[in-house]
């Protein structure tokens, strides 16, 4: 019996335990998928180790520490510098990251995007700018802070904390912040968001599972905006493959994982 984990602070909202043991249940393939609040990144890899985990995914606020936890960085993960899925390689910790293209999946129904802005400049952050970057699409980012902007300066990115935003016009906006997970705020002052909704087109948010402040916001303003569960069902269709080693079938992971939604 092979053991799965997402760790991540918080983590009891997770529905990754139910997205992929549903795959495992329904076709027979011997793992159990559970959860465990790592509130201290850097004890990533002694805490996998120590439960005998085959492998894991990380969310907020530990992708950044996962990337230093793994002996080997494959992929796109390894341009970024962020990992949200492990896999136990003969003792060794092999980092991938499914995030980037999940996300891509769950904004092709808003059609042709040329300009995001992205709220916040985690890990989260991180992954997706540069996949924006990829595809020719120019980017924005908004943080409370200057610190954490130099990476997406390098990037190519144009960058602004609250106190200097200079606000143009969007076809979408991303709140990659975990403002609206726990609490009632919003990833930014309302005065900001009131003008970045204004002129928007789209947003959406990496949150899943609940009407977040921000997504609230989008409705009052009948924006067209979706929350991050798209996104994390195709990352996890992706991470389960990379976990089981292409055992299974791409399109049985999907169906049942895709079932996991309904409970």
């Amino acid at each position: 019996m092979k053991l799965f984990a997402i760790f991540g602070d918080p983590v009891a909202h997770s529905r990754s335990p139910l997205m992929h043991n549903s795959v495992f249940k329904h076709l027979n393939y011997k793992a159990c998928y559970t959860r465990v609040h790592l509130a201290d990144g850097s004890k990533l890899k002694e805490t996998f180790f120590s439960l005998g985990l085959s492998g894991a995914n990380i969310t907020v606020p530990h992708k950044e520490a996962a990337y230093e936890a793994c002996d080997e960085v494959r992929g796109f993960a390894k341009k970024v510098g962020v990992v949200n899925t492990i896999v136990n390689e003969n003792g060794k910790l092999i980092g991938y990251n499914t995030d980037a293209d999940g996300f891509m999946f769950a904004i092709k129904e808003f059609g042709t995007i040329r300009n995001i802005l992205v709220i916040g400049a985690g890990g989260t952050a991180k992954a997706l700018c540069a996949r924006f970057i990829e595809d020719n699409i120019k980017v924005t980012v908004l943080n409370r802070s200057q610190s954490r902007l130099v990476y997406f300066k390098e990037l190519g990115c144009e960058c602004f904390t609250w106190d200097n935003f200079t606000i143009g016009e969007y076809d979408l906006v991303v709140n990659t912040t975990s403002a609206g997970l726990k609490d009632e705020d919003l990833p930014a002052p309302l005065e900001l968001i009131d003008k970045i909704l204004d002129n928007s087109s789209f947003a959406a948010d990496a949150i899943y599972g609940k009407v977040t402040p921000f997504l609230q916001l989008c409705k009052n303003k009948n924006i067209t905006c979706k929350d991050g569960a798209d996104m994390l069902l195709a990352q996890g269709i992706l991470a389960n493959e990379l976990m089981v080693k292409n055992e299974l079938k791409t399109e049985d992971i999907k169906n049942y994982m895709s079932k996991s939604f309904e409970l």
